[in-house]
């Protein structure tokens, strides 16, 4: 298991503490320290919804200009801005196995089965 987040990001820290409470093992990864790689991007956002991939509420995302909002209906374009701002990525995103699961919710923790 992967869970790609940040640091200081709350949703993050609460599910690793869940998930070392829980005793399950993972990788964790800060999407700004350490990047994302290009393909597991275009693999989110092949197999998630770009609005559901993108934090619209983040300080970055209000940042951004009206072209670069409107980059996200392209996918090579959306790849381009979450590589360029991976603190646009809503977190965390939790990789298992061949399954993604995006944020900390309870459909997220069933799935998991915490």
């Amino acid at each position: 298991m992967k869970v790609y987040g940040l640091k200081n990001c709350d949703a993050c820290r609460k599910a690793m503490k869940e998930l070392d409470a829980a005793g399950v093992s993972y990788e964790y990864v800060d999407v700004r320290a350490d990047g994302v790689p290009a393909a597991t991007l275009a693999n989110w956002i092949e197999n998630l919804e770009a609005d559901k991939l993108v934090n619209r509420r983040s300080t970055t995302w209000r940042n951004l200009t009206e072209a670069e909002k409107a980059a996200i209906d392209d996918d090579a374009s959306l790849q381009k801005l979450l590589q360029e701002h991976p603190t646009l990525i809503k977190r965390p995103v939790i990789e298992q196995g061949t399954d993604i699961h995006l944020g900390w919710t309870a459909q997220t923790k069933s799935a998991l089965g915490l």
